[in-house]
């Protein structure tokens, strides 16, 4: 057991966790399958990691840009971190606990995963390194919460066929949709807000159609800047950071300042946020031009009509002003229903920035494809809705392991808690477990 878990931990920690490595050497076996030349294999492996590293670096500076004006939202709204239960023990105190678990959890459900998409007709291999991680860790959560003394064969046995027919399935239930946003049919979505995208896509065709597309979107002359996504996202985040750091007073936000004046620093996130989604699009580019075509000898020789599941920024590119409209929507549903949630006392939630941004984007994405402008703006408003009341119902359900869980989550994260909880209570109490 302990060379399994040794094992599983090193694949964790530097293959799993590292998606650039993982979808550089995708490609590589794929490129290898097709008998390219050496040349060729290196080429396409390296500018697969490459692009993955730079689409990488820009998410990293939108997380750093959401993370520096989350507290000035806060602050604006008056809120404060949802409290901590004294039962739980608390993210960090999980992982330390059960990370060998987690980690044993996504070796074998890859290899579960791999297995059914080779002998299933769900082609679809997924990429997604650092979600398996969280997928493994959520299902843990649960398990401890039911049975604290479960062992670890069980947690990993039960974790292992959940998460392997997750990333199985949950592919494969957006892909109907992902051929309208992509145009085609060689990529697929690997990401746990797929439940919110699914959602927008199929009611954003219910309140407007593909053709009035946030890409077409008629605007006055004076405001033709606003084609330039770059410069649209610099504009619109500036003056949402900065209407915040008004509303939360220079007493709060200059110690994040420093020398600068605080509504200068507000400005400058702004700014540094639409550099983030800039080389996020150069990085999708990149990936997109290189591992659709590496990809197919895996699709020939391995896993036979396998499609890549790759993280939600991959369709980003297919309707950048979407993204913003899906975000801003998004934003706006979940502060609204924050302030109404504690006014009437039912629960304290905080808002998830980069929940917010990635999923919200993907949601804004979904519902342009097939209702445009207003598919979009429904789109981002599912996805803010489920975020809020996902983060009300689940914290009480994770009261002894960890409630950060909840405020960490995407929508596909509550749909497992509040699905498997209950399930393998009910089996674990059948048979005595």
């Amino acid at each position: 057991m302990d060379i399994l878990v040794s094992i599983a931990k090193f694949l964790a920690d530097n293959i799993f966790s590292q998606p650039a490595l993982l979808v550089g050497l995708i490609a590589m076996v794929g490129l290898i399958t097709q008998r390219k030349t050496f040349s060729e294999v290196v080429v396409g492996s390296m500018k697969t990691a490459v692009g993955f590293l730079i689409m990488a670096k820009g998410a990293g500076i939108v997380v750093e840009a959401l993370l520096a004006f989350t507290p000035i939202l806060q602050s604006a709204f008056g809120v404060e971190t949802a409290p901590i239960p004294e039962t739980a023990m608390g993210l960090d105190a999980l992982i330390n606990n059960y990370g060998s678990i987690a980690a044993l959890i996504m070796a074998f459900g890859f290899l579960f995963h791999v297995l059914l998409a080779r002998f299933t007709k769900f082609k679809y291999i997924y990429l997604t390194g650092h979600l398996m991680f969280w997928i493994a860790l959520v299902l843990v959560a649960i398990q401890v919460e039911i049975n604290p003394n479960a062992s670890t064969f069980s947690m990993v046995a039960i974790g292992s066929l959940i998460a392997g027919l997750y990333w199985t399935l949950q592919p494969a239930f957006t892909q109907g949709l992902m051929r309208v946003v992509t145009g085609g049919d060689e990529l697929a979505l690997g990401h746990t807000s797929a439940s919110s995208a699914w959602l927008s896509g199929k009611l954003g065709a219910l309140v407007g159609t593909p053709e009035k597309s946030t890409e077409k979107l008629a605007l006055p002359s004076w405001l033709g800047f606003f084609r330039d996504v770059t410069v649209a996202t610099a504009v619109v985040i500036s003056v949402v950071v900065l209407i915040a750091a008004i509303f939360a007073g220079p007493e709060q936000v200059q110690p994040q300042a420093g020398n600068l004046h605080y509504l200068v620093f507000a400005a400058l996130q702004g700014l540094t946020f639409a550099v983030g989604i800039a080389v996020l699009l150069v990085g999708v580019r990149m990936v997109l031009g290189e591992i659709i075509p590496a990809f197919r000898g895996i699709a020939m020789k391995i896993v036979p009509g396998a499609k890549p599941a790759l993280d939600c920024p991959i369709v980003f590119d297919y309707a950048p002003t979407a993204v913003l409209f899906g975000f801003l929507s998004a934003f706006v549903v979940f502060i609204v229903l924050m302030v109404i949630f504690g006014a009437i006392g039912w629960a304290v939630i905080v808002p998830p920035m980069i929940m917010l941004f990635f999923p919200g984007g993907t949601c804004g994405v979904f519902g342009n494809a097939t209702g445009g402008v207003r598919g979009a703006i429904l789109g981002g408003a599912i996805l803010g809705l489920i975020l809020a009341f996902g983060q009300a119902i689940t914290m009480p359900m994770l009261s002894t392991t960890s409630p950060e869980l909840a405020q960490l989550a995407d929508p596909d994260w509550y749909l497992i808690i509040w699905i498997f909880k209950p399930l393998i209570g009910l089996v674990s109490g059948l048979f005595g477990g």
